[in-house]
């Protein structure tokens, strides 16, 4: 039996080619993926600007797919394919580009959210509520980029979305109503991630995070506590931690009558001086405070009570975390009463004059 096989080189390429094609795509994506990008990312660590190492980190891992895009376009073209077909993976090739593309710009803005308010101390912190919504308006502009791209008209798409949203609001008002409560409570920039805060209903808390739907506290004994947005836009709270982590503490005293009341006075002064300077204080913003000012304690004497003169001194500190003024009321008193027993400064007990009354004695028993 004699076969003959009349295949020229020509078509040895067109078989060959497209994978060959493919394959060297996909090589050099791992190749541009492993160098340069690595190489780049080198360098840019050693720089002081932060946000080229988020530049980089954001198109991290598309080099491969880019690559061997590249390489599958070059292939249709060596490889005769029907029109049809070539017009379906044209298509397929621009909406995989688009959709890469978009994960790329929803890395890039929120990695540089991050970085811009974590730098500004006046802007609020990314919440995760904040993260998902940035999320979520890019990826919508991506999918409708891409449908308009490949052809599909979105008119009617957004006409229905539009109508549909409509329902959809109106069926699921509560959740909704905690996300637009969550965003304004962002947005306003009164709660941040890091603040200390006390509602009116007495639930207080590290505020952890604000979520689509609810804001975590983590409490002083390590439990979180887990609040609806709506619960606290529409209710009152005091935030510890705003407009700056300066604390005044006010801790009342009372002397003896018998006191001279410039040595109280110069001796508490004393006392607590001696135990703010042993403190490592931070200032966040004094452009319109003296710092000296700010943190020199004081008294005001009130009032004379019933056994004792009344004053209260006013402790002016910084606090990283929001209970440390309790360790400090707590050495202020120990100290404070070492140093009035030595000087014999004499802290009063509570006494008060009683009234009684004499009796009507019968005048049987005076007989």
């Amino acid at each position: 039996m004699n076969f003959s096989f009349n295949i020229t080189i020509q078509d040895v390429i067109k078989m060959v080619g497209p994978l060959l094609a493919i394959l060297c795509g996909f090589i050099l994506g791992i190749v541009f993926e492993k160098r340069v990008i690595k190489n780049i990312q080198k360098l840019a660590a050693k720089t002081h600007w932060k946000y080229d190492t988020i530049i980089i980190d954001s198109i991290q891992g598309f080099s491969i797919l880019w690559f061997s895009l590249g390489g599958v376009a070059v292939a249709t073209n060596i490889y005769p394919i029907p029109p049809a077909i070539q017009l379906i993976i044209n298509k397929f090739l621009i909406a995989t580009f688009l959709a890469s593309a978009t994960l790329i710009v929803s890395r890039l803005l929120v990695g540089l959210l991050k970085a811009y308010t974590t730098n500004e101390q006046r802007i609020s912190p990314l919440t995760s509520l904040f993260e998902l919504l940035t999320k979520v308006v890019i990826y919508s502009l991506g999918v409708l980029i891409i449908l308009q791209s490949i052809g599909i008209q979105i008119t009617p798409l957004l006409t229905a979305l539009g109508v549909g949203g409509v329902s959809l609001g109106l069926a699921l008002q509560s959740p909704l109503t905690n996300l637009i409560s969550g965003v304004s409570i962002v947005m306003s920039g009164k709660v941040q991630p890091g603040n200390y805060i006390r509602l009116a209903s007495g639930e207080s808390g590290y505020v952890v995070d604000v979520e689509l739907k609810y804001t975590v506290l983590q409490e002083i004994t390590d439990n979180l506590l887990v609040l609806p947005n709506s619960k606290i836009l529409s209710g009152s709270f005091k935030n510890f931690s705003l407009p700056n982590k300066f604390f005044v503490l006010p801790v009342t005293l009372d002397v003896d009558y018998n006191s001279d009341l410039e040595t109280v006075e110069r001796i508490t002064l004393e006392v607590a001086n001696s135990l703010l300077e042993k403190r490592v204080i931070e200032y966040e913003s004094l452009e319109e405070s003296n710092e000296e000012d700010l943190n020199k304690p004081f008294i005001r004497y009130n009032q004379f009570d019933y056994f004792s003169i009344n004053l209260t001194i006013y402790l002016t500190i910084y606090e990283q975390e929001f209970f440390e003024h309790l360790e400090i009321r707590h050495q202020f008193l120990k100290e404070l009463h070492k140093r009035y027993k030595a000087e014999g400064i004499e802290i009063p007990f509570p006494i008060q004059s009683g009234y009684l009354p004499p009796k009507k004695v019968d005048d049987t028993y005076a007989n």
